[in-house]
C-alpha cells in the first residue's frame, strides 16, 4: 500500500524555490498542495501545475499542513525570518527537508524549517539550526555548528569544529580550516579561503 504524502505548502517562486520542489518531490514524503508567492502571481510555467496562494489570502490555521521557505538568502535573511514567523503565525507544521541523494550523519541533529540539499554531507555530531540552506553540495564536517538562519551555499567546505554563528552567508566554494568561529550575521564572498576566527 501507497504511503500517504504530507502536505507541504511551498513559500517562495523564484529559482531557489525551483531546487526546493526538486528536492522535495524527489524524497517523496511530501505532496505540494501550494506555493505561496508574496506580490506578483508568478508566471514562469515551471510553477504553472501548482495551486498558487497570495500570501495575504492564507487563513488563519493550516494545523494539518506542513510548510517551509523556498526563498534564498545571500545579502539579508530577513525575508526568510518574516515568512518563518508568518509560518509559525498561521500555525504551519514547521518542515524540514533532507535530499535522498545527501548524506546525513545519524549522530547529527538538524534543526525545524531546514532544507539539506543534493548532494551535500553532514558529518557526525553536527549541528544545524534552524531555517538553514546547506546548498548542493556543501560539505560539513564533524563537530560543526551552524547557527539559526544561515545559508551554506553550494560547494562549500566547512571542516571539523567550526562555528558559524547565527545570521550568517557563506558562499559557494568557500572553505573554512578547521576550529574557526564565524561571527553573527557575516556574508562570507564566494570562493574565499577561511583560515582564522572573523
Amino acid at each position: 500500500m501507497a504511503k500517504i504524502k504530507k502536505k507541504l505548502f511551498l513559500f517562495g517562486s523564484g529559482g531557489h524555490a525551483k531546487a526546493c520542489i526538486d528536492v522535495i518531490e524527489a524524497s517523496g514524503l511530501y505532496k505540494i498542495a501550494a506555493v505561496i508567492y508574496k506580490k506578483k502571481k508568478p508566471t514562469d510555467l515551471f510553477f504553472s501545475k501548482y495551486k498558487l496562494i497570495n500570501e495575504n489570502k492564507l487563513v488563519s490555521n493550516y494545523k494539518n499542513f506542513h510548510a517551509i521557505i523556498g526563498v534564498g538568502q545571500i545579502k539579508s535573511n530577513l525575508h526568510r525570518k518574516n515568512i518563518l514567523k508568518l509560518i509559525k503565525k498561521k500555525k504551519f507544521k514547521v518542515a524540514s527537508i533532507y535530499s535522498k541523494k545527501a548524506y546525513i550523519s545519524k549522530t547529527s541533529k538538524i534543526n525545524k524549517g531546514t532544507i539539506i540539499m543534493h548532494n551535500s554531507f553532514i558529518g557526525p555530531n553536527s549541528l544545524i539550526g534552524e531555517n538553514c540552506i546547506i546548498n548542493t553540495g556543501a560539505i560539513i564536517e564533524h563537530d560543526v555548528k551552524i547557527g539559526d538562519h544561515c545559508h551554506i551555499s553550494t560547494g562549500c567546505k566547512i571542516n571539523g569544529n567550526v562555528n558559524v554563528s547565527n545570521d550568517c552567508f557563506i558562499g559557494s566554494g568557500t572553505i573554512i580550516k578547521e576550529g574557526v568561529k564565524i561571527k553573527p550575521g557575516r556574508i562570507i564572498p564566494m570562493g574565499s579561503v577561511i583560515k582564522k576566527d572573523v
